[in-house]
């Protein structure tokens, strides 16, 4: 199966969506397709084996709709023109009409005037609106330029019916009604945009050149992996690389979020796009086009803003018959006025005083015209369409902006009702880089002995405690041996032969209590006791620390305050573990878990408390990432693709997850407000536009404030504080 995004072009309300979301849907060899109005683009996975981009390229257009590259700065100039010359001829009518509804003056040639003026608002100037209406309605179904067409056409033509029909004059209304229409479409328009601006920043940061030794100044497109760059003092790094010659400090902020430069020296890696700020410094290029951070952070994020919030389920489905629901509506309420125009007009009598443009003094087929117009227009799905989406948009560009990279919209809405989260203890509470604390050394071997033999079985390990006696026996400068037989048993030790001896590294292989008092009061000051045997003679005792990072207690008190459990996970001893957890202040440690056991810890923990986030560094720690509800994966620097995950983090650092929960309580906070402003609103405005209580020039521009409400909402998520 293949995941792909198409750009799709037309859509004009939440209802469009939906149409072009169907189509997708029947075609066959796609699996799943959702339709975003307010990214305007198409996610849909498929089987290439079955069917081709170009075919749902074909499917999207077939229904109406464009899949073409959008240019936004004319779309956004093209929508202001049109709402400013609408003005024009709007601003006249307006003119024309309040003195007759206010005064009871009326201009001579006032009902001429009105089918004149109002012609090129609808049919010019409006032309859009109406053929996405019947291109609409020749689908076989109805989006919210239906409801706009009818209503325009319905005012329009009393216009053209009073020379012969006893009826009132709303030609007028209509280009009022087109007007606030575009003028609501621009202004949506330029706040979609302003909600969309993340992926336009992270495309903008990229270098357009680099200076490559033997080619000169090339684009960066040109860049070839293994090609040498010279980066010079304020320029941008061109791609991902590692330091080769040189030391300097980066300014990472556009990665990580954080201000303070990182030091970079020869054999570091570096992240394309980030600025070079003092020394010179030559990268050797590792990672190009769609493969570096930079490009994998912009996938996250179009991938994260292309996926639905379980909560948006309920709001589909109303906006999936919202517009032939109230098509039903208008039809009632111009039957219902038509039955009991009493009713009706005893509440518009009763409403005179306080609404001018209330005037029970028209015959019942004028007023009850007048209320359905005002139903067609008033009702809003598009309120409903961008109420999710654009915080989600929103949301999901801020934690980009601060090295949190959202995978799945759903992971908004599951965070805010988790009730514990786990932590894997190494890289994630810890620094992730032990370093040798103690050695004690037995049976007539010495310091450099015991370290020379470990070391050069550990060598050849993975194991981050590996590493910390591998350093130690390099700065001692001590001669590594190429080890045979190597073995690694799982969660116990490692085994292999040096210079003919057997030598045996943990203390699951090896079997002596003579050390037993030193390994406790190691393991109570949280250190890790790993003891060494030589031809099975106990060689002595190596004892390593992974220190604690400096914002790992601040983080976890944090979190606690928030109303989380706190939970450790590692394979490391019960002593060492609690040593470690009282530190930073954990409440409850799974100490002595296997790699494999972390899975049946992370469903016990489920069954026991219910929703379960993981932090974890997204390799070793995969399969419990995957289990829990919430995989929370530390990124190590350019390394972000990380499968298991629903969040990613850049920066290695416990902060980052407290930014993390602030970020989607708050996207969630303003998905739920959203959602609560668009159905309040329609539930109170369908009513009123019922009841003939609602001008409808009034009713078409709360319609349009109703989703530049939402979209402004959702912007206000830029000013949370994630620190």
């Amino acid at each position: 199966m293949k995941k792909v995004q198409i750009q799709v072009t037309g859509m004009h309300c939440a209802s469009c969506a939906k149409i072009a979301e169907r189509a997708l849907k029947k075609v066959g060899g796609v699996e799943g397709a959702n339709v975003n109005y307010a990214t305007e683009k198409a996610t849909v996975e498929y089987n290439p084996t079955r069917i081709t981009v170009k075919k749902l390229e074909e499917t999207i257009i077939s229904a109406g709709y464009g899949v073409e590259v959008k240019d936004e700065m004319k779309e956004l100039k093209d929508a202001s023109r049109r709402m400013w010359i609408s003005w024009v001829f709007t601003g006249v009518i307006m003119a024309i009409m309040v003195p007759h509804m206010f005064f009871g003056v009326m201009i001579p040639g006032m009902n001429i005037a009105f089918l004149v003026l109002a012609f090129p608002v609808i049919f010019i100037i409006g032309k859009d609106t109406m053929i996405s209406a019947f291109k609409s309605i020749f689908q076989g179904s109805a989006n919210m330029d239906v409801l706009i067409m009818m209503g325009t056409l319905a005012a329009y033509v009393t216009g053209i019916a009073i020379f012969f029909l006893p009826v009132a004059n709303y030609a007028g209304i209509s280009a009022m009604i087109m007007t606030f229409h575009l003028t609501g479409r621009y202004i949506e328009t330029k706040a979609k945009g302003k909600a969309s601006q993340a992926i336009k920043k992270l495309l903008q940061l990229g270098a357009k050149t680099a200076n490559v030794e033997g080619k000169g100044d090339i684009p960066v497109s040109e860049v070839e992996m293994g090609d040498i760059m010279i980066v010079k003092p304020g320029e941008k790094i061109p791609t991902d690389g590692i330091v080769t010659f040189g030391d300097s400090s980066i300014d990472e902020s556009m990665a990580t979020g954080e201000s303070i430069p990182v030091k970079k020296k020869k054999g570091d890696e570096v992240i394309g796009a980030t600025i070079n700020q003092k020394g010179m410094l030559k990268v050797k290029a590792t990672k190009i086009g769609k493969d570096t951070f930079l490009s994998q952070v912009i996938k996250m994020v179009e991938e994260a803003q292309g996926t639905k919030v379980p909560i948006q389920v309920f709001a589909d489905k109303v906006t999936a018959v919202f517009v032939p629901v109230v098509l039903v509506l208008a039809l009632l309420t111009f039957v219902l006025w038509i039955i009991f125009p009493a009713f009706f007009v005893s509440i518009i009598i009763s409403a005179q005083t306080i609404l001018p443009w209330v005037n029970p003094n028209l015959n019942v087929f004028s007023l009850a015209l007048f209320a359905t117009i005002a139903v067609l227009v008033i009702a809003c799905p598009c309120s409903l369409g961008l109420a999710t989406p654009t915080a989600l948009m929103v949301g999901s560009g801020k934690g980009a902006e601060n090295g949190i990279l959202i995978k799945n919209g759903a992971a908004i809405q599951i965070m805010r009702n988790a009730k514990v989260i786990v932590f894997d203890k190494t890289g994630t509470i810890t620094r992730g880089k032990p370093e040798i604390t103690d050695v004690i050394i037995a049976n007539g071997f010495t310091e450099e002995e015991l370290l020379q033999v470990a070391a050069s079985i550990e060598q050849v390990s993975e194991h981050p405690l590996a590493q910390a006696i591998v350093d130690r026996a390099k700065e001692m400068k001590l001669k590594l041996v190429e080890p045979t037989g190597f073995a690694s048993i799982t969660g116990k030790g490692v085994t292999g032969i040096v210079d003919g001896a057997l030598v045996q590294i943990g203390m699951r292989v090896v079997n002596d209590d003579s050390f037993s008092e030193d390994i406790e009061k190691f393991e109570g000051q949280a250190k890790t006791a790993i003891l060494v045997s030589i031809d099975k003679e106990t060689a002595g005792v190596i004892a390593v620390a992974d220190a604690v990072k400096e914002e790992s207690q601040t983080a976890i008190k944090d979190l606690k305050e928030m109303g989380f459990m706190t939970v450790m996970i590692t394979g490391d001893n019960r002593r060492t573990a609690e040593a470690i957890a009282k530190e930073v202040g954990i409440d409850r440690v799974l100490a002595e878990v296997l790699p494999e056991g972390k899975v049946d810890e992370i469903i016990n923990l489920q069954k026991e408390h219910g929703i379960v986030a993981m932090v974890g560094d997204g390799i070793n720690d995969a399969p419990a990432l995957t289990q829990a509800d919430i995989g929370i994966a530390i990124g190590t620097g350019t390394d972000i693709a990380i499968e298991s995950s629903d969040i990613t983090l850049v920066r290695g650092s416990l902060d980052s997850v407290v930014a993390a929960v602030k970020l989607s309580k708050a996207t969630f906070r303003k998905i739920k407000q959203n959602l609560f402003w668009a159905f309040f609103y329609n539930l109170v405005a369908i009513p009123l536009a019922m009841t003939g209580l609602l001008h409808p020039a009034i009713a078409e521009a709360a319609m349009a404030l109703s989703s530049i409400t939402v979209v402004t909402n959702a912007n206000l998520l830029r000013k949370v504080k994630l620190k």
